[in-house]
């Protein structure tokens, strides 16, 4: 028999779930919504994807936005998507959710004819199934005969190839018709024919994992020790009971005289804020043990720290923990029971889910404001003219990426608003700046508004924030300390709404560049809890000082993307001896140079000595030259 591929398939729904994000309301006031991949297969597979298990998803999706979006999603985590079928005559299932208290979590199920409840045995692929170790099927998926007869399929095509089958209780009982539209929170209500149906699975399962009251379900009563044995008494299955706050208990063999004597791993204690997908990551959590047969004891722990951290946090997949971030909280716990506080954790959360980047990034920087205007001014130019030129500006860069990628751009949105919508159709990396021209201290304002905080959700996400700080380490005191709290407020808004942030540190312009300088600004920033995603840093006067600026990122955050280097209007000559001083080091991930590129030819078309071809030309071949002299330094 052929070795497995992959670690685990799982079947059946997947949803986009829009998360109301005003906790402590009533879902009928909620005003803004976060919209994440959802559904308990889905979770489950994204979930043991994040733990380091190959994971793959069955399932249908529409033909539209959502659709592709769950597509999308689970290929940047790293699902095998190839089960995943688009319908072209149904729509994704939708979920809104919403966190009224600690005990209130009110939702709706849109599932009206949606793609993934016509799952049918269409769907299931008998060599992707045997593919792999094992396969998750969950309880919902069994209240329609069609989506049925699919999980059944499986499970016998799972069981002729000799893999294991885990059941994931899954009762809703709305989805079984048993609760009207309003009650999706509604986590139990007695069914004989319910129980019958579950009951059918139960002998061909090996794991069968629910919470008690999908327990009392699977079993038929409400007493767990009677539930439990009316499941042994149909299956030799591994049995898992969710506990909620008191973790789980576990029965591989028969069932004891007391919940206490089953099986245990370490529990931890958290606070609440909301329960939706906990037990999707839990069971992720458990699978990544069971499926590397790892003792019952550390399965437990794996799911147990799964389970807090979806409890501590928001939404469903997105807070699924990856292997990284699991190892560091059995390895150091937290000091914080709301795990959503702790800004180590937190940070390898980001930085270990945030979407996958290019090696390197090459990028044409025209964010510039002040000194567009200044052009124009002299050329006696309208300034309105300056984002016509900066549609130019895309067209050149995308001319010299020709569809490759590791390419970028700095654009803002004031004069470059058009032009931002026009790099969208290439795959660009887009940093944007928030920083207003040349202040120091800095201020940073979004649309000439300093709530930054409020104004970033306005921002598609794939933009990255970039903020240019004038900072020397023999700056006046004051003057550092208002700059750093502005930086730690950019971060803090950043994180919060998800977005990338580059951080630009510009020493040179206000005393002496040495071999140290630079190193000895991350080094504060970083003390003070300020990790960028990118750094921007201007060429180093010494193979010394990307030495100890390299040092510093690795000491403080080897999860940092890395730097590129901005260029000062620097003659091509200077930048090329820059590139080739700063290349072999791996941190240095490429540039984002921009009056090198552009100043020349913006002079001339605003003068209308150029016309737009001419333009675009000379800013494409100065950026394509500049490319290759990065390439030539890198490879040297």
């Amino acid at each position: 028999m052929a070795e497995p591929t992959l670690d685990v398939v799982t079947i059946g729904r997947s949803s986009v779930d829009l998360y109301g994000q005003q906790v402590g309301g009533r879902l009928e006031d909620m005003a803004t919504f976060s919209k994440a991949v959802g559904g308990c297969p889905a979770n489950i597979a994204i979930g043991t994807a994040r733990l380091g298990l190959k994971s793959a998803l069955v399932t249908r999706v529409g033909d539209e936005h959502m659709g592709r979006f769950i597509r999308e999603q689970l290929e940047r985590e790293g699902v095998d998507t190839r089960g995943v079928h688009t319908d072209p005559a149904r729509l994704t299932a939708l979920v809104v959710l919403g966190v009224r208290d600690e005990k209130s979590f009110p939702l709706i199920f849109y599932r009206a004819d949606c793609a993934d409840a016509a799952l049918d045995e269409s769907d299931i692929d008998e060599a992707f199934i045997a593919s792999a170790r094992a396969v998750v099927v969950t309880g919902t998926h069994f209240a329609r005969p069609a989506s049925a007869a699919a999980q059944k399929a499986a499970m016998r095509i799972a069981r002729a190839h000799g893999r294991k089958v885990a059941f994931d209780i899954d009762y809703r009982p709305n989805l079984w018709g048993l609760a009207g539209h309003g009650a999706g929170e509604e986590r139990y209500l007695r069914s004989e024919e319910v129980t019958r149906h579950l009951q059918e699975i139960l002998p061909g399962c090996d794991l069968v994992v629910g919470t008690e009251e999908e327990l009392h379900i699977a079993g038929g009563s409400e007493d767990t020790l009677e539930a439990l044995r009316a499941v042994r008494a149909l299956s030799a299955a591994t049995i898992v009971c969710k506990r909620g706050p008191m973790g789980c208990v576990v029965f591989p063999g028969p069932i004891p005289a007391s919940l206490e004597d089953g099986v245990k791993g370490p529990g931890f204690p958290v606070e609440v804020y909301n329960v939706l997908g906990a037990g999707d990551a839990f069971m992720s959590g458990f699978l990544r043990g069971w499926l590397r047969d790892e003792p019952i004891e550390r399965c437990c722990a794996f799911a147990n720290a799964c389970g807090a951290f979806a409890v501590s946090r928001l939404l469903c997949s997105p807070e699924s923990p990856t292997w990284a971030e699991l190892q560091f909280f059995l390895a150091n716990g937290s000091p914080h029971r709301a795990l959503r506080r702790d800004e180590a954790i937190n940070h390898i959360h980001w930085a270990t889910t945030r979407r996958p980047g290019a090696d390197r990034i090459l990028a044409f920087a025209i964010d510039h404001r002040s000194q567009l205007e200044e052009l124009a001014d002299a050329a006696g130019a309208p300034r309105e003219r300056i984002a016509a030129f900066k549609r130019l500006a895309v067209d050149a860069t995308a001319r010299v990426a020709a569809g490759r990628p590791g390419f970028g751009m700095l654009l803002d949105g004031d004069y470059g608003r058009e032009a931002l919508f026009r790099a969208a159709d290439h795959g660009f990396w887009i940093g944007r700046p928030v920083e207003k021209p040349g202040s120091r201290p800095l201020e940073t304002l979004i649309d000439g508004s300093a709530a930054v905080g409020a104004k970033l959700p306005e921002w598609p996400v794939i933009h990255t924030v970039k903020a240019l700080c004038f900072y020397h380490p023999d700056d006046p005191a004051q003057l550092k300390h208002a700059q750093e709290a502005e930086l730690r407020r950019l971060f803090d808004a950043c994180r919060t709404v998800g977005r990338e942030l580059l951080i630009e540190i510009i020493a040179g312009r206000h005393g002496a560049l040495d071999s140290g300088t630079v190193a000895t600004v991350l080094d504060r920033l970083y003390a003070l809890g300020i990790k960028p995603d990118w750094w921007k840093l201007e060429p180093q006067p010494s193979a010394a000082a990307w030495a100890a600026i390299q040092g510093s990122i690795e000491r403080h955050d080897p999860l940092c993307r890395g730097v590129m280097m901005l260029g000062l209007e620097a003659p091509e000559a200077e930048l090329e001896r820059a590139f080739a001083l700063a290349a072999p080091f791996p941190v240095v991930k490429g540039f984002a140079v921009g009056r090198t590129i552009f100043a020349e030819p913006a002079r001339e078309w605003l003068a209308g000595r150029l016309d737009d071809a001419g333009a675009t030309a000379a800013m494409a071949d100065r950026f394509a030259r500049l490319a290759a002299a990065w390439e030539r330094a890198r490879a040297a």
